[in-house]
C-alpha cells in the first residue's frame, strides 16, 4: 500500500484500514508504541492529506430501532473516530448482548476485507436513558464504522434504518421484532435493511417492501450501487390468515345450549365461564372458540407482534393474524401471568400474549384467589402495567377470558345420582376463590348438565365451526359498521346510542337488576350481551327476548354464584 495515495475511497473495492504491515513500513514495530510517536510518524508520512485528517477524526450517524415493551423507539447509532491508541468503546446503556457487538463487528469487518480502524472508536446508542437489548445493533454499528471512515456516503444513510445480528464471518442473522420495527420505519418514511431471514416477517409491517441481505458485503454493495438487492414484497397468499380449528364444534355431542353460549361469546367477544362436572365438554368447547372467531384486525395483529417480540417468540408470517389461544396451568406464577422480570428486562405475561385472542383458564377454581383478582384490572382497562423500581412498561392486554371449572371440589355437586360428597366448609372454601368483583366482570356464566348415554350416542353432530363462524363474522361486521368496535368495548353512552331498548326490554332489565341486586357494571354487561344476541339475529334494536336470554346466561346458575 502506498501511504501517499488516496486509498480511503478507492472505486475498485473496499479500502483496508492501516494494518501491521503499514505500521512496520513507517517505522512502528509494536502496536503498543506511544501515541505521540504514532501521530508524529503518521503526520510526517501523510502531511496534511485531507482524507487522513478525516480518518483521524470523523463522525457519522446511523438509525435503528429498539424494543421497549410493545413500542419501537428510534435509536441513533453515533460513531466517532478519533486519534489515540486503538480502542472500541460502546456507550448508551447497552446490555450484555449489545456490549458483545464489539467483538462480532470487529471480526465481521476483518473477515469481509474492510479491516478495522486502529483508532479510538466510540459508538453511542442514543437516547442514553433507553435500555438497549438484543444483537440487532450489530449491522448499524458496522455500517456506521464504514461510513465514518468514508467507505460509504454519509448523506445516503439519512433515509435508511438497519437491524441485524452479524456472524463472525459477516453473515446476517434474523432478529426478534422485525415486524413492529418495520411498522415504525414505514411511518417514518425510511427504507429498511434487515437480514434475509427477517424479511418475510418485516414485510407484513412494511407492505411497500423491505431489503433483506444475507451478508455484510451485500449491504455494502447495495449502498454503493455495485450490486442492488431485490425488494422483498408481501406475497398475495400472505395477506390472508390461515385458520385451522383445533377441534370442530361438530365433534362435540350434545350441549346445544352451551354451543349457543359459545357463539354469543364469539359474536361480541364477551368473557365466558363454563361450570360443570368432569367430562361434559367444558375444555373442548373452549378449544372450539378460535375456530369460530374472526381473524385479527391489522391493529390487533401488529400490537400482538410487538408483544411477542418483547417475549422473544418467533412469529409465523402465515399465521400472524390468527387470534392467539393461551391456556396457562393453574400453578402459573404472578410474573408469568401478568408480566414481570428484573432490572430493564420487563417481559409480558400470558394476559398480554393473549391480546386480541383468548385466555383459557381451565380448572379456574384451582387458581389462587390473588391471581384471579389481578385479572380484574386488565379485564376492565385492556392493558397491564409492569413496574419495577426504575422502569415501567405498559403492555396491551385486551383478551377474551374463558374459564372452566367444576361446581365443587369433587366435581359432582347437583349430579342426579347424588355423587357429591363435599362438605359445606369445603364448598365454601372452593367458591370463595372466585370473588364477587371478579365474577361481576364475566358476561356469560353457564352451567353444563351431565350428558346421558342417549345424547352421547346421537347421530346428529350439530353445526360445524365453519357454519357458526359465518354468523359470527356477519354479526361483527354489523358491529364495526355501526360503532367501529365489538360490543364488548361499548361504554354506557354508546349503549344508549347503538343499543336502544324497547319499553318491555327496559322494564324487564330494571326488574331483573332489582331482583338479582345487579351492580351497574353487571347491568351494562347484560345490555352488551343482549346487543350481541340482537346482532346474531340481524335485529336493529334490542328486544325483550334478547334481554331475557342475556339475563338467563348470567344468572342461570345463581345457586353457584357466591355473590
Amino acid at each position: 500500500m502506498n501511504p501517499c495515495c488516496s486509498h480511503w475511497a478507492c472505486s475498485e473495492g473496499p479500502v483496508l484500514f492501516p494494518g501491521n504491515s503499514f505500521l512496520r513500513a513507517i517505522g512502528i514495530r509494536k502496536e503498543a508504541d506511544c501515541l505521540a510517536l504514532f501521530e508524529r510518524k503518521m503526520h510526517a508520512v501523510m502531511g496534511h492529506h485531507d482524507s487522513f485528517q478525516r480518518a483521524i477524526m470523523a463522525f457519522t450517524c446511523v438509525y435503528s430501532r429498539a424494543l421497549w415493551g410493545a413500542e419501537t423507539p428510534l435509536v441513533r447509532v453515533e460513531v466517532h473516530l478519533s486519534g489515540g491508541l486503538p480502542q472500541f468503546n460502546l456507550v448508551g446503556l447497552p446490555e450484555a448482548e449489545v456490549r458483545e457487538s464489539r467483538d462480532r463487528v470487529r471480526a465481521a469487518l476483518n473477515h469481509c476485507g474492510f479491516g478495522f480502524p486502529l483508532q479510538r472508536v466510540t459508538v453511542n446508542l442514543a437516547p442514553a436513558e433507553l435500555p438497549k437489548h438484543s444483537s440487532r445493533y450489530d449491522l448499524p454499528i458496522a455500517i456506521g464504522i464504514l461510513a465514518a471512515f468514508n467507505h460509504l456516503p454519509h448523506a445516503l444513510l439519512e433515509n435508511w434504518e438497519f437491524a441485524g445480528e452479524l456472524g463472525l464471518n459477516g453473515d446476517l442473522c434474523a432478529i426478534h421484532g422485525a415486524l413492529p420495527m418495520a411498522v415504525a420505519v414505514a411511518q417514518a418514511g425510511h427504507w429498511l435493511m434487515v437480514a434475509r431471514a427477517s424479511a418475510p416477517e418485516a414485510v407484513h409491517g412494511y407492505p411497500a417492501g423491505v431489503y433483506g441481505a444475507t451478508h455484510l458485503r451485500e449491504v455494502w454493495d447495495h449502498l454503493t450501487s455495485r450490486s442492488l438487492l431485490p425488494l422483498v414484497h408481501l406475497e398475495p397468499q400472505d395477506r390472508a390468515a390461515v385458520i385451522m380449528p383445533e377441534i370442530d364444534l361438530a365433534q362435540i355431542r350434545g350441549q346445544s345450549q352451551a354451543k349457543r353460549v359459545l357463539e354469543i361469546a364469539a359474536g361480541g367477544r364477551h368473557h365466558l365461564l363454563l361450570v360443570g362436572p368432569p367430562g361434559v365438554g367444558k375444555s373442548l368447547l373452549a378449544r372450539c372458540l378460535p375456530g369460530i372467531c374472526t381473524p385479527m384486525t391489522g391493529t390487533e395483529a401488529l400490537a400482538l407482534a410487538a408483544i411477542r417480540a418483547a417475549h422473544r417468540e418467533t412469529i409465523d408470517p402465515s399465521l400472524w393474524r390468527v387470534r392467539p389461544f393461551r391456556h396457562p396451568h393453574h400453578s402459573v406464577t404472578t410474573a408469568a401471568l401478568m408480566g414481570g422480570g428484573h432490572g430493564t428486562h420487563l417481559h409480558p405475561g400470558e394476559v398480554s400474549l393473549a391480546h386480541g385472542g383468548t385466555l383459557h383458564l381451565d380448572e379456574l377454581g384451582e387458581f389462587p384467589t390473588h391471581l384471579l383478582d389481578m385479572l380484574r384490572e386488565p379485564l376492565e382497562s385492556g392493558q397491564v402495567a409492569v413496574s419495577r423500581a426504575a422502569h415501567k412498561v405498559i403492555y396491551p392486554a385486551r383478551f377474551q377470558l374463558v374459564g372452566a371449572m367444576n361446581p365443587c371440589p369433587c366435581g359432582y355437586r347437583g349430579h342426579p345420582a347424588g355423587r357429591c360428597r363435599c362438605t359445606q366448609p369445603q364448598l365454601e372454601r372452593y367458591t370463595r376463590r372466585l370473588s364477587g368483583p371478579f365474577l361481576d366482570r364475566i358476561d356469560l356464566q353457564w352451567e353444563l348438565p351431565s350428558l346421558t348415554a342417549e345424547e352421547l350416542m346421537a347421530e346428529s353432530p350439530g353445526e360445524s365451526s365453519g357454519v357458526v363462524r359465518q354468523r359470527v363474522i356477519a354479526a361483527q361486521e354489523r358491529q364495526h359498521e355501526r360503532q367501529g368496535m365489538t360490543n364488548e368495548g361499548l361504554g354506557s353512552d354508546a349503549l344508549h346510542r347503538v343499543a336502544p331498548l324497547s319499553a318491555q326490554a327496559k322494564k324487564l332489565l330494571l326488574r331483573a337488576a332489582d331482583h338479582y341486586e345487579l351492580s351497574v357494571r353487571a347491568v351494562h354487561r347484560v345490555w352488551r350481551v343482549a346487543r350481541t344476541i340482537a346482532d346474531l339475529g340481524m335485529d336493529e334494536g334490542v328486544s325483550e327476548s334478547a334481554i331475557a336470554e342475556a339475563l338467563h346466561y348470567r344468572t342461570g346458575f345463581g345457586k353457584f354464584n357466591p355473590s
